[in-house]
């Protein structure tokens, strides 16, 4: 008689932005659903991680405004300092 042992692994992934990477949506249809910014990144050849970091959002049916509804960390303009009359 043979046991065997059976071990299941679960691996949780979970959402990182970048700059980068939130810089793919600037241009979505915001105010937009879930599935609509996924269609959105995914027509305009986003890398696959920002079509991962969408589909790991749980969706309840909301209705996004902007990237900082999906990444509430996303830097505004006033988070750099800078002197733009220097430019």
């Amino acid at each position: 008689m043979h046991l065997f042992h059976v071990r299941i692994f679960t691996i949780s992934i979970k959402m990182y932005w970048t700059l980068e990477l939130a810089s793919k949506l600037e241009d979505a249809p915001w105010p937009a659903t879930k599935d609509e910014l996924i269609d959105f990144a995914i027509r305009s050849g986003a890398p696959l991680e920002v079509i991962e970091n969408l589909q790991e959002i749980e969706d309840e049916g909301e209705i996004y405004e902007s990237i900082e509804d999906i990444w509430p960390d996303y830097p505004s303009k006033d988070d750099f300092f800078f002197n733009e009359d220097e430019y």
